[in-house]
């Protein structure tokens, strides 16, 4: 007798020993090395991580920022790792103003916070991996030094930015172009100033103490205090060309890099289904997937319908709308009410049987909310929000983020979001090999606001990893890349295997939607008042269905929307399990 089995793309991965999913099979490959090496999850990560900044640079970066979510196998309280960097002290409203700007940059110096990721992945090592930095470096190192394959999204990327490299980012061009001409898909690339700089980071560790933790203090010295803070502040101080169509140059220091560090904090969790869904602080958008949950809570959910999609889409808007009015670093967020059920049973009356095509944030506490203004700004491509744009003067292209999970056969587990420094943020730092993030464009030039631009604060960032335990229990880790979409392509996920029943491969196989609704968190921040986005897989039915509801449907390609990746645990079992997203062609799980 055989047993019907639901197709997937590829098979939910179990075992005993170890799991790893990741955007990129390079970065996976790389981390159940360091498993099989007897490496920790927290080792692993590192390692993959530190490989994602090479074989997707035009996804993340050395210069960008990373929040991480884990829990470890001895304690397994949720604990969030923020490598989202502040902005510096010279970015100030009225520096903006005089520069004429009403919107920060997408791309260019002048949007660039502290880079944290770096520094947040030697924080994680050193404080809760085993191996030394020169162990779990050699994978990337290698990678830049000797090559790897260009994949068709990275060299569309490099295409579409050529005329921008060669009028404007000459130091881009050298590094990138550096056969005259943009790198063909499955040639092999090398970055070797890049290598060079994460040589540099191994050798200051390796003379820089008698105990592990301080070799890997030293490398962080070296980043922050040391030659990558001098090559950064000397190179912010020249003007280049950003999204404004000028050229400015940085307000970022090696004196703001030196005043920063990443820091641990506690993440805000919400119990749903029998578990409890964890994220970062409303310093980014994390919440507001919680929100989301909050507002499902109690209801029929029936993947696939009409009505499933209608209300997630709904729930959406009225989430998404709290995010714009009430997060932000620093700001007095009241999210304990934003996550109340009679906050949510009032916000939940407003979904009505047709599409709403207002932003309607709530007035929690009875406090009003306040938006943004937005200026006028040029239209935007009808399929222009489902990733992280960044646009620059001469030539545009999307960015987009990645991602990676780790389970080790000890229980520890880790979510990692890195993000920003972009290939086509701001132009390469020669002496380094990598240029800086544009995350501060996520920040408003209006005073009084939650994400109004700031000194020392962290910009709203869309990054936003997942941990989820049953009781006590951690048993996932996930998340998918993709800017204001993030948190709602992973809450079908998340639907589809806690209510739908799905296995995780299933869960993530299954047909994509987002609203793109509310303002882009990405400039120059457009918004599409009642716009669905969908993967025509969702079927005609479902299709037409939202249309009759008022909804503006614009389809997408069968296998086109989000990038998921999620390890998970399965205490009662002792197994481990990973599934990866098929979509772009580039995301693999590894686990044995």
């Amino acid at each position: 007798m055989t047993m019907d089995q639901t197709f997937t793309t590829r098979p939910e991965l179990k075992g005993t020993y170890g799991m790893v999913s990741s955007t990129h099979w390079l970065a996976s490959s790389s981390g159940m090395a360091v498993l099989e090496r007897g490496g920790n999850a927290f080792d692993a990560a590192v390692a993959a991580g530190f490989v994602l900044h090479v074989v997707e640079p035009q996804q993340n970066g050395a210069g960008g920022d990373l929040p991480v979510l884990f829990a470890r196998a001895d304690d397994k309280r949720p604990t969030v790792l923020c490598g989202q960097g502040v902005a510096p002290a010279g970015a100030t409203l009225e520096h903006f103003r005089s520069l004429g700007l009403d919107l920060v940059p997408g791309s260019g110096l002048l949007a660039a916070p502290v880079p944290g990721a770096v520094p947040a992945w030697l924080t994680l090592l050193r404080d809760h991996g085993t191996m030394e930095l020169a162990d779990v470096l050699d994978f990337a190192i290698g990678y830049a030094r000797d090559g790897y394959p260009v994949s068709p999204a990275l060299a569309q990327t490099l295409a579409d930015v050529e005329p921008l490299f060669r009028e404007h980012w000459t130091t881009s061009a050298e590094v990138y172009f550096t056969n005259g001409s943009t790198p063909e898909a499955g040639s092999v690339f090398r970055n070797p100033a890049l290598a060079a700089t994460y040589q540099r980071l191994v050798d200051s560790a390796k003379s820089g103490g008698a105990t592990r933790e301080a070799r890997i203090d030293a490398a962080l010295t070296a980043w922050s205090q040391g030659f990558v803070a001098e090559a950064v502040d000397t190179f912010a101080r020249t003007a280049w060309r950003d999204s404004s169509g000028a050229d400015h140059a940085g307000v970022l220091t090696g004196a703001d890099m030196a005043a920063w560090q990443p820091s641990y904090e506690a993440p805000v969790g919400y119990d749903f289904a029998g578990h409890t869904v964890f994220k970062t602080g409303p310093w980014g958008q994390g919440p507001v997937l919680l929100q989301q949950l909050a507002l499902l809570q109690g209801q029929e959910l029936t993947p696939g319908t009409v009505e499933f999609a209608h209300r997630v889409v709904e729930g959406a808007k009225l989430a998404f709308a709290d995010r714009e009015a009430w997060y932000g670093d620093g700001f007095d967020v009241p999210m304990a009410t934003l996550l109340g059920p009679e906050y949510n049973a009032a916000r939940r009356a407003l979904i009505a049987p047709t599409a709403s095509l207002d932003l309607r944030p709530g007035t929690p506490d009875g406090r009003p909310a306040r938006l943004p203004v937005r200026p006028e700004w040029a239209p935007v491509p009808a399929d222009a929000s489902t990733g992280e744009p960044v646009a620059a003067g001469g030539g545009a292209a999307r960015g987009d983020t990645v991602h990676v999970d780790v389970v080790d056969r000890w229980g520890n587990l880790v979510a990692a979001m890195p993000s920003g420094g972009w290939l086509q943020s701001s132009p390469v730092i020669p002496d380094l090999g990598f240029c800086l993030g544009s995350r501060m464009q996520m920040t408003w030039l209006q005073d009084g606001l939650a994400s109004t631009l700031t000194p020392g604060r962290r910009p709203r960032t869309t990054l936003s990893p997942t941990l989820v335990l049953r009781g006590d229990e951690p048993v996932l880790a996930f998340g998918s890349p993709g800017g204001d979409q993030q948190d709602q392509w992973q809450l079908l996920f998340l639907l589809n295997h806690l209510v739908g029943g799905m296995n995780l491969q299933e869960a993530i196989d299954a047909p994509v939607f987002h609203s793109s609704h509310f303002p882009e968190s990405f400039y120059p921040r457009p918004a599409y008042p009642g716009r669905v986005v969908a993967e025509a897989r969702l079927g005609d039915a479902v299709l037409d269905g939202l249309r009759s509801r008022g909804h503006e449907v614009v389809v997408s390609g069968d296998w086109s929307l989000g990038r998921m990746c999620v390890v998970g645990r399965d205490p009662e079992r002792g197994l481990l399990k990973a599934a990866a997203n098929p979509r772009g062609m580039l995301g693999y799980a590894v686990g044995r």
